[in-house]
């Protein structure tokens, strides 16, 4: 199984990502078809209480690369990366890990 992992960083107005991405931006993703499991995340700081690097997460559950891979190509998942560009004005970073 892989995960892909999408690291939002600090937007300038929480208020502003949270609107957009829970109103517009998550209806988008849930047509997406093909993602085995989903799990969301508001991060609320370190484990020393200070703050942290990102600001929300999304991991994004699939079979294998090959299947990751052929979701992604879906017309739905590429409306649903490109729209990225319209909230997360704090950055976002996107990775690929092996679940062991």
């Amino acid at each position: 199984m892989v995960k892909l992992m999408v690291l939002y960083g600090h937007p300038t107005s929480a208020a502003d990502f949270e609107k957009y991405y829970m109103g517009t931006h998550m209806p988008l993703a849930e047509k997406v078809a093909g993602v085995r499991r989903w799990e969301l995340a508001k991060f609320t700081g370190t484990p020393d209480g200070g703050r942290s690097p990102y600001y929300r997460s999304a991991e994004l559950y699939f079979d294998d690369v090959a299947q990751m891979q052929a979701v992604l190509a879906s017309p739905e998942a590429e409306r649903t990366v490109a729209d990225i560009a319209n909230f997360a004005t704090g950055g976002v970073t996107i990775m690929v890990a092996e679940v062991l």
